[in-house]
């Protein structure tokens, strides 16, 4: 796709797309899920989802993956106690995904793993289920934080960033 088409697409996909991909109802099961799986483990797991990426990023060519490390620092994925805050990156014009982990988890999880979970996601997101895909990365997300950052009985673990997901 040439750089025209790129900047045509994304400006064309904006916020309408985004609700109907991810409506109130999808966002409210989302945050359930992810304040559900922040009881099993210490890690903090981050959604955002964008329609489409900001001019600059068009202009330039930048990836999704650009701007999915952008956004991790940007929400403050990764200033979390333990080191183990998760994104998942949703970017709806081009159905992209990306995940970025801090690196307390990275440590214990290979890159292999990570592209099992984003293909499970693209697998998702072709046949047009974006909270599917989404539920789908948060429950291997959640498994890979509670074998490596369990809570240990009666532990609690303390909210360090937002549940709902961020919608941009």
């Amino acid at each position: 796709m040439n750089k025209l088409q790129r900047i045509f697409r994304h400006r064309w996909t904006d916020d309408r797309d985004l609700a109907h991909a991810l409506d109130d109802a999808a966002l409210a099961r989302i945050q359930s899920r992810v304040s559900a799986s922040e009881k099993r483990h210490s890690g903090e797991i981050r959604v955002c989802a964008e329609a489409g990426l900001p001019m600059s990023y068009l202009w330039r060519g930048a990836s999704a993956r650009e701007r999915a490390v952008m956004m991790f620092g940007k929400l403050r994925v990764w200033d979390t106690e333990h080191n183990n805050g998760v994104l998942i990156y949703l970017l709806l014009a081009e159905h992209c995904i990306e995940i970025v982990a801090d690196r307390g988890l990275n440590r214990h999880v290979s890159p292999s793993q990570w592209q099992e979970v984003m293909a499970r996601m693209r697998a998702a997101f072709r046949k047009g289920e974006f909270e599917a895909g989404l539920n789908d990365a948060i429950d291997a997300v959640d498994g890979l934080l509670a074998r490596h950052f369990p809570l240990a009985p009666g532990q609690a673990n303390p909210n360090e960033l937002p549940d709902a997901p961020h919608l941009r």
